[in-house]
């Protein structure tokens, strides 16, 4: 990319260096507004991410403690780790 005087006049711009400046500066507050999520899929991986035995992690989902982080469809289970992991430290205290 080019790197381009802040002062530079629009005027003095060619559509190719305007285009290439919107487009970075789009891409940097989509990622600023929109983090990526993590996600991670069914009972092994909560078990991963909770750092315990497949039974335990099978207890806590069943428990309806971490409902709000779990999206399940049929036998596919999808996981939000922050949302999973916020929860269970609000629910700890």
């Amino acid at each position: 990319m080019n790197n381009l005087d802040p002062n530079t006049p629009l005027f003095k711009l060619t559509l190719q260096e305007l285009k290439a400046e919107l487009i970075v500066e789009i891409q940097n507050q989509f990622s600023t507004l929109f983090p990526k999520k993590k996600y991670e899929y069914g009972i092994k991986g909560l078990a991963k991410i909770l750092g315990c035995s497949r039974a335990k992690a099978s207890k806590i989902k069943n428990s309806g403690i971490i409902d709000e982080a779990i999206f399940q469809n049929g036998k596919i289970i999808v996981i939000d780790i922050e949302k999973a992991l916020e929860l269970l430290n609000k629910n700890k205290e």
